[in-house]
Formats: structure tokens, sequence, C-alpha cells
């Protein structure tokens, strides 16, 4: 009776003692210890990863770590980068549960970032907390990285369909990956953090839907008109305004309901267009006084041979005459649809040239 009493005793023991290191060990999301990207909202319970490139960081020393997380609709993917290389695919549920980010791990110190490679149609994600395993245990968070970028870009900066090599530019959430966007690849070049403001089928006078980057441009959570970013807490060195390519489009498009909305009867002219860029230009200025800004365009139709579009944006920062602004014009890519994966490359080669030959910092 009294082994059998010694052994429920010790087995008590051992369970409290497991429950604590459990405990113990559980990460919750506003631990200091964990970097975040991008504009990531905080609510009272998790981490909310809405825009597309929104990621969070850790460096570890052990052997693996798994994600409390939940999906609003089971849509978003996320590439896991592991010592600075991807690593896996997450496809998380709309249920919450635990997920292994990475397991089995030579022991030592390493780095994880979980990134988001789909944009903020696919809705958002709540990142609860982070469990180590048992040979594991989390460091201080990776250092911020000094330079900073920020991109304000449509689909073509969300990597829309950049997976699809079937050629039918499905844009459904398996097909996207910002993690191989001209926008990511750049900013990996220079060793930047990055905020990617974009969402598929935006524009600056019209989009395929009701909502316009002027008016989208300063928000936290994209999908809430009341939630604004605040601004002081990403200065980026560099912005690059990738926009006028679903311009392109709509404003030849007087039967679509959004032309009717925006424009009524009549297409907008070249002073009205030219004049709506000039203005968005001055709203991401007054924000980013000190910033260099490159109003860029390509590498879609929009940039074809003869197209007005590239004149549109000359025009309107020529009339801001204002020193740390900049044009960059990558030519049409010449096939049909979204950019390929190849065809990203070469939009971020032309940038990263760019910013080598006008841009010290």
């Amino acid at each position: 009776m009294q082994n059998r009493q010694c052994c429920l005793l010790l087995l008590l023991v051992i369970t409290i003692a497991c429950r604590s290191h459990a405990q113990d060990s559980t990460v919750r999301f506003n631990d200091p210890r964990i970097h975040y990207m991008g504009r990531v909202a905080m609510t009272d319970s998790a981490a909310q990863l809405s825009w597309t490139a929104t990621s969070a960081s850790i460096q570890f020393n052990g052997t693996g770590i798994k994600a409390l997380l939940k999906d609003e609709r089971g849509d978003n993917y996320y590439t896991i980068v592991v010592d600075g290389k991807p690593a896996g695919v997450l496809h998380p549920d709309s249920l919450k549960a635990a997920y292994t980010l990475v397991s089995g791990m030579q022991p030592g110190t390493h780095t994880l970032e979980l990134f988001k490679r789909t944009e903020w149609a696919m809705g958002k994600t709540w990142l609860y907390a982070l469990l180590p395993d048992e040979q594991t245990t989390l460091l201080s968070a990776p250092p911020a990285k000094k330079r900073k970028i920020e991109f304000f870009g449509n689909s073509i900066t969300c990597g829309y369909a950049v997976e699809d090599t079937t050629g039918k530019d499905r844009g459904t959430a398996p097909y996207e990956n910002a993690y191989i966007s001209y926008a990511a690849i750049t900013a990996r070049h220079f060793g930047a953090e990055f905020n990617c403001t974009a969402k598929s089928g935006i524009g600056i006078t019209i989009s395929w839907f009701p909502l316009i980057m002027p008016e989208m441009y300063d928000r936290l959570d994209p999908a809430d008109s009341t939630s604004k970013w605040d601004f002081s807490r990403f200065r980026p060195d560099v912005v690059v305004i990738n926009l006028f390519q679903n311009d392109s489009w709509l404003v030849n498009m007087p039967d679509h309901e959004q032309f009717k909305a925006k424009f009524g009867t009549t297409a907008p002219g070249a002073d009205f267009i030219v004049a709506s860029y000039q203005k968005f230009v001055q709203q991401v200025r007054s924000k980013y006084p000190r910033a260099y800004i490159i109003c860029m365009l390509g590498n879609m139709d929009a940039t074809k041979e003869g197209a007005p579009w590239p004149g549109y944006i000359q025009k309107a920062v020529s009339l801001l005459k204002d020193k740390k602004m900049f044009t960059l014009f990558i030519p049409y890519k010449g096939t049909s649809g979204h950019p390929s994966a190849k065809e990203q490359e070469m939009l971020a080669d032309g940038l990263i040239r760019f910013i080598d030959g006008h841009i010290r910092w």
C-alpha cells in the first residue's frame, strides 16, 4: 500500500513537472523574442497577419518548434524559412491547432521565419504562440535589418499566379507566392526589411473592386477602414510604387461596374490621370519625407510600346520637382498573363540595378 502511494505521488510530481515545463516553454505571440515584419496587428490574444509578406522571425537553440495558429478560411499559405533558406510550405486550417514549423534539426543555433506568401484577399491568420520542443530554447529576437523598403503595388507585387506553370494564370492561393516576387527578391538582395502594401486588382483611379490604393494605403488591417497604420513604426529608406496596370485596363471598359461608379459614362482624360497619380505620390511623400521614392511601372502591358501610362507617371513626377523621386519603367515582358518566376526575377534585376545606380543608403 505504501509503495503504491509512493508511486502515485511520484507520478503526480512527474505530471506536474511536465505541465510546468509545457507552460514555461510556451512563447506567447507578444514575446519580445519574436520579430515581426510588415503591418502586423496585435490583438489581445494573437498577432494578426493579413498583408502580403508579413512574417514572424525567431532565433533558437535546439531541434524543433511548433506554432499555434488559426486561419480565417484556410486559404493562406506560408513559406517556412530556416537558416535563410526556404524549407517548407505551411497551409494552416481554420481550426486553431499546433503546426510543426521545423523538427529533427541538428542541435545548435538556428533562425526561422514564417513568411505569408498570400495576400489579404485570402483572409487573416492568427499566431497565438510558439511551442518549442523540449530540446529547444528561444534566443533574443533576430536584429532588425538596417535597410528598409516599402512597396505599394498590385498583383505583380503580390506574386499573383507566379507558381502556376500551366499558363492558366490562376490567382488562387496555391499559385500565389510573394516570397519569389520581385519585391521580396529585391529586399533580400539588399538585406532589407520590407513592407508590402499591395492587393491584386488595385489601381490609383479605379480597381476591379470598389477600393482604390489612395483609400487603403494607410490601413493596418486592410479589410477595416477604421484600422489605421502608424507610419512612425516603419520608416523606409526607399519606397517603390508599382501601380497603374489595372487602371490601364479599366479606363477602357465603360460597361464595367467600377467604371460607372468612378467615372460615370465618360473615360477620364490625361489631366485627371496625371493629377490622381500626383496626389497619391504626395500622400506617400507626406508620410515619408526623407525617403527615396521610385515611381515604377512594369512589366505587363501598361509598358507596352506606345502605351501612354509611362508618360502619365513621368509628367506627374516632373510636376512635383522632387529631387529624391525617380521614375523606372520595366519593358513589357511580351507574354500573356502575370509574371512568371523568371519574369519576376527580371523585374527584380531591373529594380536592383536602378537602386544601385541612383541611391546611396
